[in-house]
């Protein structure tokens, strides 16, 4: 009888896991295209300019996400370059459902102190034509449980899209030897922290 009454209260919230526990979505770097990247050691001053084509993948059957915010940042050897805030939002992202976000554009000139190290590797990678440079996404959200909305919040970590980018002369042509890049670290719906 014990058992029983256990199974008909836990059932209906095993049911609503089942039905409502959402995947995450799936975020990738399709194209990246860098025609500028140039660091002046003189007054420690980084210039470039990279756009990307970025498509974003909600693979639930029963969850929606208002994207509300999107900021894109740009890092290299751990040093921040870039936060551009992205002006398509806000929108909404329906039930398996792909958007594409083209011509993200990230530009400007920065100061960067970079060490010795950094220098060179700089170096070393401007004389191969590609760089290593870490995109990560940084957004504020909302999320539809059939009627049910939550609160806007932002996930627990910020997505991570590591890029190897070659380096374009040609700001209309798809980058030659750039590979489409599936970022990581989404936790729109799960604490990585959690036990």
């Amino acid at each position: 009888m014990y058992y029983c009454i256990i199974l008909c209260f836990s059932l209906p919230f095993v049911i609503f896991g089942f039905i409502f526990f959402p995947q995450e979505p799936k975020f990738t770097i399709t194209n990246a295209t860098l025609t500028q990247f140039n660091f002046n050691s003189s007054n420690n001053t980084l210039d470039y300019n990279l756009a990307l084509n970025m498509t974003i993948r909600n693979p639930n059957k029963r969850v929606g996400i208002y994207y509300r915010r999107i900021q894109v940042i740009g890092n290299y050897r751990k040093k921040r370059f870039s936060l551009v805030s992205l002006t398509t939002l806000p929108f909404y992202q329906g039930h398996k459902n792909t958007i594409d976000l083209h011509q993200l554009v990230v530009q400007g000139s920065q100061l960067v102190k970079f060490g010795k190290r950094e220098v060179s590797q700089f170096n070393s990678e401007t004389a191969s034509g590609i760089y290593s440079i870490n995109v990560q996404l940084a957004l504020r959200i909302k999320a539809r449980y059939g009627k049910f909305k939550s609160r806007n919040y932002k996930p627990y970590r910020k997505i991570d899209c590591k890029l190897k980018v070659p380096l374009s002369f040609n700001e209309t042509s798809t980058a030659i030897g750039f590979k489409a890049t599936r970022c990581g670290n989404v936790h729109f719906f799960s604490d990585p922290d959690a036990d």
